[in-house]
This record gives structure tokens, sequence and C-alpha cells, in this order.
């Protein structure tokens, strides 16, 4: 037999190259998979964040509607009212109905009525402490009107 005749086994399986590409694809999507999934102090920052937008929110339609409008806060969930016709009403729109807070978050707020007036001045401040698995934010907000969120 020649050396031409002889034939060279068929390579089966990968190389080390190629292997170490697919791990290290694989590493990456599993990192951007732990990394997409919220955990619960993302959690409680977007609770603290959705409430402190709405309460934003609420202090602009008291100022753009010429009308007072209260933030009621209590431990269970907080809602949003107008006063018009010399009581106080719901105030219509999305958002501003009665929200309770996630499961698994807890506030410790007594309940309390915030109102802001034509000029988005709040009555009085207050401090509603968010609370999940042990991690812990405060939403505040001034007289001034502004609300800020800062660590517990």
């Amino acid at each position: 037999m020649t050396r031409s005749a002889q034939k060279h086994p068929a390579r089966n399986g990968f190389s080390l190259v190629e292997m170490m590409v697919v791990l290290l694809v694989m590493g990456l999507l599993a990192t951007a998979a732990v990394l997409t999934m919220p955990g619960d102090e993302r959690r409680l920052r977007q609770e603290a964040e959705r409430f402190a937008a709405r309460t934003l929110a609420a202090r602009d339609e008291a100022i753009i509607g010429a009308r007072p409008v209260s933030l009621v806060v209590s431990e269970r969930g907080y809602y949003f009212e107008r006063h018009m016709q010399g009581q106080w009403q719901p105030l219509p729109g999305k958002g501003f109905d009665l929200t309770g807070w996630a499961e698994g978050t807890t506030a410790s707020a007594a309940r309390q009525r915030v109102v802001f007036d034509t000029l988005g001045l709040a009555s009085s401040e207050a401090a509603i402490r968010l609370t999940r698995d042990g991690k812990a934010l405060v939403v505040q907000l001034r007289r001034d009107g502004k609300v800020t969120l800062d660590a517990g």
C-alpha cells in the first residue's frame, strides 16, 4: 500500500477552542439571565419609585387642576382624593385609585393624610418606610412638595 492510498481517520468531536467558545457563550447567557431576574431589593425599589411617582403626579394634578389633592397612606396601601364641592372625593384616573403595597412589602406608616395645595406645597412632612426581607427604603415628602427616596 502506498502512502497516498492510506486514508486519514475521520475527525469526530470538537476542538478545545470550540468547546471554550461554547462555554463562554453559555456563561454570558447565564449571567444575563441572573442579572435580569428581579430580586427582593429591586422589587422594593420599584414599589418605592412607583409610590413616589404617583405622589408627584398627584401634586402636579393639584397645581394643574387648581384644587387641593390629598394622599392618604397607611400600612395597607395608599390612595388619592381631591377636594370638590366641600368634600373629599376619589381622584379619577388610572394610578390614583386605592393601591395596596406589593405582596411581601410592608410600610411602617400610621394612617395619615398629606394635602397638596394649588401651589404644590404639602400640608405636612411625611416619611413612609417600606421594607422587604430586611431591606428598607424611605419615601420622604417635604413641605415644599418634593418627594425623595432614601435608603432606610
